[in-house]
């Protein structure tokens, strides 16, 4: 055994031992296979006996590979880390994905346009070998920024703005889903159906509306529209518009499930029955759903498998390797007590 007050052992003192040049060495520890089965048994001894550990700096400088992957997130740290259950959901998947594929995450919040160049730099430096974006506002620049550098990237949800489109993706059916809850409202005899939809500056708040106005209009019904963030404040917000602007409505369609918690407190404080007087349904499926009261009809989008598809696109972009320009995956109706 090596003595631990000794300096760390190099590819030079495990070079001499096993009798081989330095360059031998560095084959044998990046995982090349061009030596002799001799050549890599005596190598593997002298790591072994020495405790010889790769510098992790160095040989990215060889590879050019960090092993490491980005999560950049363009919000906050209060609505990256609030009750939302989307970005927890979209964590557990990517790093699940890159735990298994031995890759580390580094996150990235930028909220700010300082935030914004901090990252372009650090990222420009080539510090991690893909990208993943999530929760694009806008015209993001950031898509067409990282693929001029050459970077992998992938985001979650389809981006917006010139050039972003050539950016791979990976999103659920918004429009579909909203379109079966729209409908189940209707089926149960509902005849005011009000929204309250997302920010429409983010493609889901875009795409929920639209699927709500489709479903209406399909129907030949007016379009009853408010706006939030996603955050169970603006939901309240929306609610109270709501009931003041159009005080008959029978249901609403809220296009998240935080957004509908917020909904439904109001409808709560206001004498209002649910479903007896209106029934409420939201998006997402996340845990609140289940515990709200009462427990709340959603539109189901797999959170943890968009995570884990998006680390496994950028691995594969990381690798070289094509990948599918876009992936759409499905959503399902949630049926509970709320509709």
């Amino acid at each position: 055994m090596r003595d631990p007050r000794t300096s760390r052992p190099t590819l030079e003192t495990v070079a001499r031992l096993a009798g081989v040049s330095r360059a031998t060495v560095s084959r044998v520890v990046n995982g090349s296979t061009a030596v002799t089965p001799r050549v890599q048994e005596a190598v593997d001894r002298a790591v072994e006996q020495l405790g010889y550990v790769p510098n992790p700096a160095a040989r990215s400088l060889v590879s050019r590979r960090t092993d490491s992957i980005a999560l950049v997130v363009p919000e906050p740290a209060t609505r990256m880390f609030s009750d939302d259950a989307f970005f927890p959901g979209i964590l557990r998947g990517i790093g699940q994905e890159l735990e298994a594929a031995d890759k580390q995450l580094v996150l990235l919040l930028a909220s700010t346009p300082a935030s914004h160049e901090r990252i372009t730099r650090y990222l420009r430096g080539r510090t991690v070998d893909g990208v993943i974006l999530a929760s694009l506002h806008g015209a993001d620049p950031f898509p067409t920024e990282l693929m001029a550098m050459g970077m992998p990237v992938v985001t979650s949800g389809r981006p917006l703005g010139r050039g972003a489109a050539l950016a791979p993706y990976i999103d659920v059916d918004h429009a579909g889903g909203v379109r079966a809850a729209v409908e189940h409202l209707l089926a149960r005899g509902r005849t005011r159906v009000a929204t309250i939809a997302g920010p429409q500056d983010m493609i889901a708040g875009i795409e929920r509306l639209a699927g709500y106005r489709d479903a209406i209009a399909a129907a030949g019904m007016r379009s009853i529209v408010e706006i939030g963030d996603f955050t169970r404040e603006s939901g309240m917000a929306a609610m109270r518009r709501l009931l003041d602007d159009e005080p008959g409505i029978d249901a609403v369609f809220v296009a998240s499930d935080l957004m509908a918690d917020g909904a439904l407190r109001v409808l709560r404080q206001a004498g209002r029955a649910v479903p007896g007087d209106v029934a409420v349904i939201g998006f997402d499926d996340a845990a609140t759903s289940r515990y709200s009261e009462p427990p709340l009809t959603t539109v189901r989008q797999p959170i943890h498998e968009i995570g884990r598809t998006l680390a496994q696109q950028v691995l594969r972009l990381a690798a070289g390797d094509e990948v599918d320009d876009a992936l759409i995956l499905p959503t399902e109706l949630i049926v509970r007590e709320s509709a």
